[in-house]
């Protein structure tokens, strides 16, 4: 309840419905163990809280950067709505924290895990929007992204190897680019995944990580630095 309440101070943001916000910082690894409904749970939330940021995100690049190509606004949203930069705030509002999560995945270190607390400030995001709707959303996420913003207009900004490697490759005109789940290993709380980037049929690099995404990326490293 401690770690909720500073999380609700960081935010700025006052519920009205404060189910809302307990939805939002209530993993699924928690519902499984407690036999609560599915929608109790975090995912949904997740869902639209990641469509919100980045139409707001979107719309700010739009609306601040006049004179950029389709390109540039592409890649600059893509190295602001990440996992590396949600994990970042969501450590800055304490949301690993305030997760509500099962025994195992307390036990595994899910508190501090990047790919869980980025999907918490999506799901928070989510949460916010239903709760006060598209400005008070737009409100708090650009509050709360204005130095992560700041630094990819700076390029100071962790790369993004997916759109690094899908540039050089395009160069010379279009080509198949697949991003192939090799596997993935370990509980639900505690799964690793391996993943292969596919060009046009030939695999150019393999990556693993906590998330997806993540490992989406360090496939698409790889494959950088095999080119180089």
């Amino acid at each position: 309840m401690e770690n909720s309440q500073r999380l609700k101070e960081q935010l700025g943001y006052e519920f009205r419905d404060l189910s809302l916000l307990r939805n939002a910082l209530t993993h699924s690894s928690s519902i499984n163990e407690t036999h609560q409904q599915y929608y109790e749970n975090n995912e949904r939330l997740e869902f639209l809280g990641d469509a919100v940021l980045e139409t707001v995100i979107s719309e700010h690049l739009y609306r601040s950067l006049p004179r950029e190509e389709e390109g540039r606004l592409t890649r600059l949203r893509a190295s602001i709505v990440c996992e590396e930069s949600l994990a970042e705030i969501g450590q800055q509002l304490g949301v690993g924290q305030a997760l509500v999560l099962g025994r195992g995945e307390e036990q595994s270190g899910g508190r501090k895990r990047n790919s869980m607390i980025a999907d918490g400030v999506e799901a928070i995001i989510g949460a916010i929007y239903l709760d006060g709707g598209f400005a008070q959303a737009q409100k708090t996420v650009l509050r709360l992204f204005d130095s992560v913003i700041q630094r990819a207009f700076e390029g100071k900004l962790h790369s993004d190897y997916k759109t690094a490697l899908q540039e050089r490759l395009q160069v010379n005109g279009d080509v198949s680019i697949q991003y192939v789940l090799d596997r993935q290993e370990g509980p639900d709380h505690d799964k690793v995944f391996y993943t292969s980037v596919v060009v046009n049929g030939v695999i150019l690099g393999s990556g693993r990580g906590r998330s997806k995404k993540e490992a989406e990326q360090n496939a698409a490293r790889e494959a950088m630095k095999d080119m180089r």
